[in-house]
């Protein structure tokens, strides 16, 4: 196991056994069917999610404590929703004493460190109990994707009925089964520029981390970090949620997703040291010396 795929304690191909998960589910359907499953066995109490927003694929963080308020969440919107927002909240408004939370990599970042260093979160950290990451090259702000679907794809937000991004290409899915796919030298621009800084693309710091790169088509790929995370993973599976795959049997395996998580690390790296040696006389040249 290379460090730019962190540590974990075991790695396969999954998807749900859950047909009803698996008709709106992105890929394996394999978060909302682990929450499904936490819920229901009092793993957890609620869990952060992102549901859908006032506008056309703009994702809002809800908190939910239904299987039903979960299948609603289902599905990838590629814009920012910002879940730690409601981490005080869950606990004090909505009184829940076991947190799920799903999030990307540098959220997972800001879950731990609001466990190690919990200024302002007393008694929240402890309440976590289960984080689950999604794989992130980067995300775009709304106005972003608005403009990749609506300028580029030339297709109406509200007639999206799925986004995508897989095999070097920004996809759109339209109501009436049209699709568009954009190169993704065309969506580099519209990025949000702060995930420039990020080297973790396969989320280091959840009990279980997961995306579709690596699995085949309709399956995701998944790494169980924790302790936790495996004792939940375990029981998952012993409740008959998941169908697995070695993922040395599948294609394009872990030889993909080592590549594009040492591509994100190389590629940001140079970021972070234009960032460094700003104004040092080292780098750029600051204009105000």
């Amino acid at each position: 196991m290379g460090a730019e795929l962190g540590k974990y304690k075991s790695c396969v191909s999954a998807r749900s056994t859950d047909k009803e998960i698996l008709k709106g589910a992105q890929d394996g359907g394999i978060v909302t069917s682990l929450f499904a499953y936490a819920l229901e066995a009092g793993i957890i109490d609620g869990a952060i999610v992102a549901g859908k927003g006032d506008l056309p694929w703009k994702p809002e963080p809800v908190v939910a404590t239904t299987r039903a308020e979960l299948l609603a969440a289902r599905g990838t919107r590629y814009n920012i929703s910002p879940n730690m927002s409601l981490i005080k909240e869950v606990t004090r408004s909505y009184g829940l004493d076991k947190v799920g939370i799903v999030g990307t990599p540098c959220q997972m970042q800001a879950v731990r460190k609001a466990q190690l260093y919990p200024f302002g979160l007393r008694e929240v950290g402890d309440k976590i109990a289960l984080a689950v990451g999604i794989f992130c090259m980067e995300n775009f702000p709304y106005q972003s994707v608005l403009q990749l679907v609506e300028d580029h794809a030339a297709m109406k937000m509200e007639s999206v009925k799925k986004m995508e991004i897989g095999k070097g290409k920004f996809w759109v899915f339209g109501e009436r089964g049209q699709v568009v796919q954009l190169p993704l030298k065309v969506t580099h621009k519209y990025e949000q520029p702060g995930c420039h800084v990020c080297l973790d693309y396969v989320a280091n710091m959840a009990d279980i981390s997961t995306g579709s790169v690596g699995s085949p088509d309709g399956w995701s790929t998944i790494f169980v970090r924790s302790k936790i995370g495996d004792s939940v993973w375990a029981k998952a599976m012993a409740a008959g949620c998941f169908e697995t795959k070695p993922m040395e049997t599948v294609k394009p395996g872990l030889e993909l997703v080592t590549k594009l998580a040492n591509e994100k690390i190389s590629k940001n790296r140079k970021t972070l040291e234009e960032r460094a040696s700003f104004g040092t006389g080292k780098g750029l040249r600051n204009p105000y010396l």
